[in-house]
């Protein structure tokens, strides 16, 4: 004790470095062979960079901020008019300017910019290795960004439309004013599809829209009605599903107006989430509001699907990255605390914990790089094959083992892992939303048995394709025939639908280990995941596996 002070009554021991300053890409031994094995190794100096940003102290405490003050609804201003105005705190805007600094809202799209040029080789896995990075740094404002650069797959349906918005949308700038488009330097673009009556089921939705004129592809409509959840309400403009006189159409709904006049959107109010705190959500109404047609009516399901597949690899990307944000925390932090007068981390009822939370995570990771590259390669037949079978298998997976992942990290930190002061509980809290939206697990499911009805030729190559590359393991071999011996009982097909994906799943990722990871990560793998039946918990089943090798490979370096 102190005599200048009575309360300092003790020394602080035993605890943590907190978690900050840290390069998330350089950091990382997973990630960075992912972007080089995927395609996107000369992407290296410029992820470093971006990973040195993302896991500084300033940028974590900016993610604090931005969640600790969610963003706020102004109905009215001071003299009663209508404002619907959705303010956020300065750190969310920061946030946003990093990302979109880097690129992450547009630069697999801008090629585009120069008429008859090519995709640059590995973007969307350059991309990817940025978001995952970006998700660790703060995930609610990573919801924009995904929706912004999902958005152009659609946009481009219509050419007259895309050629105004592109050059706004490939821009770098972060431009918060409120403003017409075409007096801005760079947009944003958010999306609205469900509705309360039918939630996934949007071809139940009720909301109408009225052709001016003639109306058709490019045409003005006016829509009436709501939705249920409205992403990013303060985006420049909206992609939203309506019921056209010919079927459920997509629609690009300005926020303003080309005079500036406010299209009337009413927020009716911002939505109260268990995460994803620092981005706004809104129930909207639409009463006789301006949107512009994208593809034909009757199609607004395929339309807006292209802009929906990528943000679902995004959900697995990001899902991803906060899985490699807790795994590291949980490591950081058994490394240096003692129980018992030994590191935890040496513990031996802890090192097969840390073990198991490490093939979750390099796995995850394979699997969405993996995908990542299939997107790139969207010319070749077979990756355009893998791309539709096996974006809604990894979201599945990635996005529905994460949370669980998430709690058993926190675990690792006891009560430190609790407290809304670390990270690990607004990951918590974060991770739930990414196997929701967009689909959630049965949803998935349900994709996957359309691939295998519409395109039974695209699931056999992606099966005949794993064969081959799984020819010299016996047991992922057999693996991959169980998951086949599903596809001979179409009549309970709908009903082992989850045991399809989840298997096909696995067996993807332990030959992506097989092929690329060490040994021991393979091995152990294997053996738990297709070889050791049903584990409820992490740690079990690791006996024989190099516990000491796998820990060593997912460490932070330089921590």
């Amino acid at each position: 004790m102190s005599d200048s002070d009575p309360f300092s009554t003790h020394e602080v021991l035993n605890q943590s470095p907190i978690f900050g300053d840290i390069d998330l890409y350089a950091s990382d031994q997973v990630l960075s062979e992912a972007i080089h094995r995927e395609g996107g190794e000369g992407a290296a100096g410029r992820l470093r960079s971006f990973g040195a940003l993302a896991g500084s102290r300033d940028m974590l405490e900016e993610g604090r901020l931005a969640n600790e003050s969610p963003p706020r609804l102004r109905r009215f201003d001071e003299k009663g008019r209508p404002l619907d105005i959705v303010e956020y705190h300065p750190a969310y805007h920061r946030l946003m300017a990093t990302s979109m600094a880097a690129g992450l809202h547009c630069s697999v799209w801008e090629h585009l910019a120069t008429p008859g040029a090519s995709p640059r080789p590995g973007a969307h896995v350059e991309r990817a290795g940025a978001f995952y990075m970006a998700a660790q740094m703060e995930a609610g404002h990573c919801c924009p960004i995904t929706m912004t650069s999902a958005a152009v797959a659609t946009l481009i349906e219509e050419p007259a439309i895309a050629r105004v918005l592109l050059p706004r949308i490939l821009s770098r700038d972060y431009d918060r004013r409120i403003r017409p488009m075409t007096d801005k330097t760079a947009i944003t673009i958010g999306m609205g599809m469900t509705e309360k009556q039918g939630g996934t089921d949007v071809r139940a939705n009720t909301t109408r829209a009225t052709p001016i004129a003639n109306g058709g592809p490019g045409g003005e409509y006016l829509i009436t009605g709501h939705k249920w959840f409205m992403s990013a309400p303060m985006s420049d403009a909206f992609l939203v599903l309506a019921q056209a006189p010919g079927g459920l159409a997509c629609f690009l709904m300005p926020r303003l107006l080309p005079d500036g006049s406010a299209n009337p959107i009413r927020i009716q109010r911002l939505k109260d989430k268990l995460g994803n705190r620092s981005n706004a959500s809104a129930e909207v109404e639409f009463a006789r509001t301006s949107a512009w047609m994208i593809g034909e009516e009757g199609r607004g399901i395929a339309t807006i699907l292209a802009m929906v597949t990528l943000t679902r690899l995004d959900c697995a990307v990001s899902s991803a990255g906060l899985m490699r944000l807790c795994l590291a925390n949980a490591l950081l932090h058994t490394r240096h605390r003692k129980v018992f007068g030994r590191v935890l981390a040496d513990e031996p009822v802890m090192t097969p914990v840390l073990a198991d939370l490490a093939l979750e995570v390099e796995a995850a990771t394979a699997l969405a790089f993996r995908l990542a590259r299939a997107f790139d390669h969207a010319g070749d037949e077979g990756e355009a094959a893998f791309r539709r079978l096996m974006t809604p298998v990894v979201k599945y997976l990635v996005c529905k083992t994460a949370p669980g992942f998430a709690a058993e990290a926190m675990e690792c930190l006891g009560g430190n892992g609790y407290v809304e002061e670390g990270l690990l509980a607004r990951a918590y809290r974060e991770l739930p939303v990414n196997a929701i939206w967009e689909g959630s697990g049965n949803v998935m499911c349900l994709d996957v048995l359309r691939v295998m009805m519409k395109e039974p030729d695209a699931v056999e190559s992606v099966l005949d394709g794993l064969a081959k590359s799984v020819a010299g393991d016996r047991r992922i071999a057999t693996a991959l025939e169980r998951v086949r011996d599903i596809l001979h009982r179409p009549r309970d097909i709908e009903l082992n639908a989850r045991a399809f994906v989840e298997g096909l799943a696995a067996v993807s990722a332990a030959a992506l280990l097989r092929a690329s990871a060490p040994q021991a990560v393979a091995d152990a793998y294997v053996a738990t995941r297709l070889e050791g039946g049903f584990a409820r918990h992490y740690g079990v089943g690791l006996a024989r596996a190099d516990m000491k090798a796998i820990v060593a490979r997912a460490l932070p370096a330089g921590t």
